[in-house]
């Protein structure tokens, strides 16, 4: 009979090839989520002519997804908290195949809002919950990198998913890239039933003692930095498809070459973020973000030949470096809040994609071109690095008054 784990064990008794499996499955759900995420970005201009609508309309979609992540990830980490993880994350995945099945089907542009916005609603609680677990059931020591191979689904999905599903819609249909998305969600659902044992997992929560932590000023400024200081990366990606066309002056068949360069600087953003923080703790925000305002001014310029958009597309994909620095420094300060916090992380990143696609859109639709969503990156990432001034002052006192809750 197999027993639960006793919070006093720091982790799972399974084999190294036992964990490999199971975050292989965790980071199979990443790439479903990571492929259906973005994939409406690589179609934009296809999912405008198939419900007659404008590109920047289309950008809405990818809020209204973004607005489901930002709602569920938090509701679903309360409601779940105790739930045993093993089932919370075959609901939520079975949940996930079942709202890209219907975005398929979607019969208008407003119904399409309306199923993008339910797809997104365990897509943060999805990640929080596996990322809790992955580390609990790894060594100590491998904490960080069992949080990384998690996050590195998202990040393939970035570099192979989502311009294989844009080819797709581009060939066929986009409403085939959505049933794409459904099938390997189911297929994880299958992966993590066969590869999580039944009881292992991180031990179950006190929803109320979640909330009581989560309340705090360290927590909320780390996830404002990724809410505001985040969205320029998505402001710029959003609109990739139109400025290739527009700006760059290239055909739809250098679309997906955008995606690949974009998806190659996210896999190096999951390597480099866990190395930076291990290297410069909390102060790695700062680096990441000087870097992201330097290349957004150079982006109105390199937007104009494919030859510089490309290379300049890739250095956008490593601002994602930025996901794993605040996951972990999350986990420094949360204190008792973990769940809540790991999954709102999530929701702070897709309030980012909420907002950049939206300040995007408003720009473009004013006429200030489509490269102007650069310029909109800047001032949010500025923003962003005001917070960081803050937020690391209240992380130094959160992690020297409470260092038993780590």
């Amino acid at each position: 009979m197999t027993h639960a784990i006793n919070s006093s064990i720091p982790h799972a008794p399974l084999t190294p090839r036992q964990v490999n499996w199971v975050l292989f499955a965790f980071a199979l759900g990443g790439f479903a989520i990571g492929t259906s995420e973005f994939v409406v970005m690589g179609l934009i201009s296809e999912i405008a002519r198939g419900f007659g609508v404008t590109e920047p309309q289309v950008g809405h979609v990818v809020s209204a997804y973004a607005l489901g992540v930002v709602v569920g990830a938090p509701l679903l980490a309360v409601l779940g908290a105790q739930m045993r993880r093993r089932r919370l994350l075959l609901l939520l995945m079975g949940f996930y195949a079942l709202a890209n099945g219907v975005s398929a089907l979607a019969p208008s542009y407003h119904w399409m809002m309306v199923f993008r916005f339910i797809a997104g609603l365990p897509h943060g609680a999805y990640f929080g919950v596996a990322a809790l677990v992955a580390a609990h059931i790894s060594p100590p020591s491998q904490r960080g990198s069992a949080v990384g191979k998690v996050m590195l689904g998202l990040s393939v999905a970035l570099l192979l998913g989502n311009p294989l599903a844009t080819w797709m819609g581009q060939l066929w249909s986009w409403r085939v890239a959505f049933v794409l998305v459904a099938g390997i969600a189911l297929a994880t659902v299958l992966m993590i039933a066969a590869c999580l044992p039944p009881g292992m997992g991180t031990p179950r929560t006190d929803a109320r003692r979640e909330l009581h932590d989560f309340n705090r000023a360290p927590v909320w400024l780390t996830l404002g930095i990724g809410a505001i200081g985040f969205a320029g990366m998505f402001a710029v990606f959003s609109y990739l498809p139109p400025t290739m066309a527009h700006v760059a002056g290239v055909g739809a068949s250098y679309v997906p070459l955008g995606l690949v360069a974009f998806g190659l600087g996210s896999v190096i953003a999951s390597l480099l973020g866990g190395w930076l923080f291990d290297r410069f703790g909390f102060r790695s925000v700062a680096l990441i973000m000087l870097w992201a305002v330097g290349a957004l001014l150079l982006y109105p310029w390199a937007a104009q030949s494919i030859g510089t958009l490309l290379p300049m597309v890739l250095v956008i994909g490593t601002f994602g470096a930025l996901v794993p620095v605040l996951q972990s420094h999350l986990m420094d300060v949360a204190g008792n809040a973990q769940t809540l916090a790991a999954a709102s992380n999530h929701s702070a990143f897709n309030t980012a994609n909420a907002l950049g696609p939206w300040l995007g859109g408003m720009a473009i639709t004013a006429g200030y071109g489509w490269t102007s969503v650069a310029y909109v990156g800047v001032a949010t990432t500025l923003i962003g690095l005001m917070i960081y001034v803050v937020a690391a002052r209240q992380g130094r006192q959160a992690l020297s008054v409470q260092p038993s809750e780590n």
